[in-house]
């Protein structure tokens, strides 16, 4: 009878061991596969999410160009605030000018619709609506660019904004012909801080 029972017990295990996994052996055994789809599920939602912030609320803008020193230099990372932007006076902002370049241009709002812009060389200073910009940004005095006076009196269309660089004596602006008054439209953003280099780190 002992020998019985213990050849009953063995074969009951062996037939255990012969079973399929069921309950939580099998959980476990499909834990590594439904990890890597939530991993690969996590990391497309993160991507879907970035493609959407950098299209239609932020962007990174790298400065090209001498036109915005010594505020901006060439090489500059800049963050881009674009959803539900409104050009203001003195804002650093992104524009897009097809007539000029592919490219966006990153210069600085001067005047906006209905305003009076005069630009006198001789004093080195810029007139909106008769009073002088108090520009404290500016790298130098300024002068006659390289391509003539170019636009300097002028009054800004409904829906427009005059730009113009902070480096004055390097800046195709508003000023110069190709550019001239900016379309609202093609403002993309205002530039909100440097983000690298390191050392070049700031809000604007």
């Amino acid at each position: 009878m002992d020998q019985e029972r213990e050849q009953t017990e063995q074969s009951g295990e062996s037939g255990q061991q012969g079973e399929p996994q069921t309950g939580a052996q099998a959980r476990k055994a499909a834990t590594p596969g439904r990890e890597l789809y939530s991993n690969v599920r996590f990391l497309a939602t993160l991507m879907a999410v970035l493609i959407l912030f950098f299209t239609f609320v932020a962007r990174i803008v790298v400065v090209s160009g001498p036109s915005m020193e010594d505020t901006l230099h060439g090489g500059d990372v800049v963050l881009v605030w674009a959803l539900g932007y409104t050009p203001r006076h003195g804002d650093v902002v992104v524009v897009t000018q097809k007539t000029f370049q592919e490219d966006s241009i990153i210069k600085r709002v001067i005047a906006l619709e209905g305003q009076t812009v005069d630009i006198d060389y001789n004093a080195g200073v810029v007139y909106v609506d008769g009073e002088a910009l108090e520009e404290d940004y500016i790298k130098e005095r300024m002068y006659v660019p390289s391509y003539g006076e170019g636009i300097n009196h002028v009054t800004v269309p409904e829906g427009c904004c005059f730009v113009m660089g902070d480096n004055r004596n390097q800046s195709a602006d508003s000023r110069y012909p190709d550019i001239g008054i900016i379309d609202e439209r093609c403002v993309i953003g205002r530039s909100m801080c440097v983000l690298f280099p390191l050392g070049h780190i700031k809000g604007l």
